[in-house]
C-alpha cells in the first residue's frame, strides 16, 4: 500500500515549486498575478495528507483565492497561516533568478522564500509527522491573497467567518522571535478645493494651498497631541507616528491655487483607534475649510491595518516564548493578525526569516532557520492539537 504522505515532496522541492509559480500582488494591473497555481499546488499536497481543503474565491478579485486545509476536527486547535503573495521585484538588481530556488552560502534566494512562502514547506513538512495521528483538535493551514496590497484575503475570511480555532501563527520573517503586538497603518488623502483667480487680487479666488498650509498645522498639533497621550515602551519608536508624505498644489505662480492635495500616513499603537484618529482630524479640518470657502474631501488611501496586540501572559505567548527561548516582542510592520483576532483566536506572529530581506533584491532565507522552525511549528501541534 502506498503511503500517500511518501507522494508530497521535501521541503527543497516545494519552495522550488512555490518560488516557481509568480503571484505578485500589485495595485498595479501589468504587475499583478492571480496566486490560484499557489493556492492548488498547496492544496494537493495538504490533500496528499489527509487534509480536507477548501479554495475560497475573494469577492469581487477574479484569479485571488484564500485556502483553508484541515486536518482533523473540533472546536479549538491550531492556525498556521501565511499569505502566498510577493511584492513586484526588479530583476536587473537580482543576481539570480527571482523564480528560481538558488542555493549559495548557506542560504535560499528566490522571490518570496522569506516573505512569506518559505514558511508553507515548513508548516507541510511539520504536519507530515501528525498525518496519521489522532488530533484532539484540528490542525489548519491557511494560506491568503493579496497580504501585499489590500488584505482583502484576510478581510473577506473575518468576514466570512472562517477558519474557526482557538490559536493561530503567522509566519511572517520574524527570525523565530514570537511577535505579540505591531502597530496599525493608516494612509489617507486630504483635498481642498477652492477658487482659481489672478494673482494680483487674492478677492478673486479662495486659495486651497493657504488652506493646506493652515491644515498641515493643524495636523502637526495633533501629532504632537496624541504623542503626548500615548506611548508603548516595547515598541523601538514609542508613539504613534504621522509623516506627511507627499503634496501637489496649484499650477502657475500667478494663478491663485483651486486644488491642493495632501498623502499622509499614520502608524498608531495597539489600544488606538482608526476611525477616532480619522474623526479627531475631520473636528480640526471641517471648521478650517468652512472659514475659508474650501470644499473639502478626506478619506483613506485604503482601508488601513489596525494595530495587534496579544496580552503578554496569553496561552500561545507563553508557548511561543518556551519553544523559541525568546520574550515576545513588538514590531513596526503590519501583518494580518488583526483579522484572525476579529475571528477568536489567540493570535501570535513568528516565522523563519527576516524582515530585513523582505521586498528587497536577492530576497533570501538562512538554511539554518528550516530545521528549527519545523522543530518550533511540531511542538505547537503536539501543545494544541493532541
Amino acid at each position: 500500500m502506498i503511503n500517500r504522505a511518501d507522494t508530497v515532496p521535501g521541503v527543497q522541492e516545494m519552495l522550488a515549486t512555490l518560488i516557481s509559480l509568480p503571484s505578485i500582488s500589485s495595485a498595479s494591473a501589468e504587475w499583478d498575478h492571480s496566486n490560484e497555481p499557489v493556492v492548488r499546488t498547496l492544496g494537493e499536497w495538504l490533500e496528499a495528507l489527509g487534509f480536507s481543503v477548501e479554495l475560497l474565491p475573494l469577492p469581487d478579485a477574479p484569479g485571488k483565492y484564500n485556502l483553508i486545509g484541515t486536518l482533523g476536527s473540533g472546536s479549538g486547535g491550531l492556525v498556521l497561516a501565511g499569505h502566498t503573495d510577493t511584492v513586484p521585484f526588479d530583476d536587473k538588481r537580482w543576481k539570480s533568478d527571482p523564480f528560481t530556488l538558488t542555493e549559495r552560502d548557506n542560504r535560499w534566494y528566490g522571490l518570496g522564500t522569506c516573505d512569506m512562502k518559505g514558511f508553507f514547506p515548513l508548516a507541510i513538512e511539520a504536519a507530515r509527522e501528525f498525518a496519521s495521528a489522532e488530533l484532539k483538535q484540528p490542525l489548519i493551514i491557511l494560506a491568503t491573497a493579496d497580504e501585499e496590497t489590500s488584505m482583502n484575503g484576510a478581510r473577506a475570511l473575518a468576514e466570512a467567518g472562517k477558519p474557526k480555532a482557538r490559536y493561530a501563527v503567522i509566519g511572517e520573517p520574524t527570525s523565530l522571535r514570537p511577535v505579540r503586538m505591531h502597530k496599525g497603518i493608516m494612509m489617507e488623502r486630504l483635498t481642498f478645493e477652492g477658487q482659481s483667480g489672478h494673482s494680483s487680487d487674492p478677492a478673486l479666488g479662495r486659495n486651497a494651498l493657504e488652506g493646506m498650509h493652515e491644515a498641515l498645522g493643524e495636523l502637526l498639533a495633533l501629532r504632537a497631541d496624541w504623542q503626548q497621550q500615548y506611548r508603548n515602551t516595547n515598541f523601538d519608536v514609542q508613539v504613534p507616528t504621522l509623516n506627511l508624505g507627499c503634496i501637489h498644489g496649484g499650477d502657475n505662480p500667478n494663478r491663485i491655487c483651486a486644488r491642493c492635495e495632501l498623502h499622509f500616513d499614520l502608524r498608531p499603537l495597539p489600544g488606538m483607534s482608526m476611525e477616532n484618529l480619522r474623526q479627531d482630524i475631520l473636528h480640526r479640518l471641517q471648521p478650517l475649510a468652512e472659514r475659508r470657502e474650501l470644499a473639502m474631501e478626506f478619506e483613506p488611501l485604503f482601508d488601513g491595518v489596525p494595530p495587534f496586540e496579544t496580552p503578554a501572559d496569553a496561552a500561545l505567548v507563553k508557548a511561543c516564548e518556551k519553544l523559541t527561548g525568546h520574550t515576545a516582542h513588538a514590531v513596526a510592520f503590519a501583518t494580518e493578525a488583526p483579522w484572525l483576532q476579529k475571528l477568536g483566536m489567540e493570535t501570535l506572529v513568528l516565522g523563519p526569516g527576516s524582515i530585513d530581506q523582505a521586498h528587497q533584491p536577492d530576497e533570501f532565507i538562512e538554511m539554518s532557520q528550516l530545521e528549527p522552525t519545523v522543530k518550533i511549528l511540531k511542538g505547537l501541534i503536539r501543545q494544541f492539537c493532541l
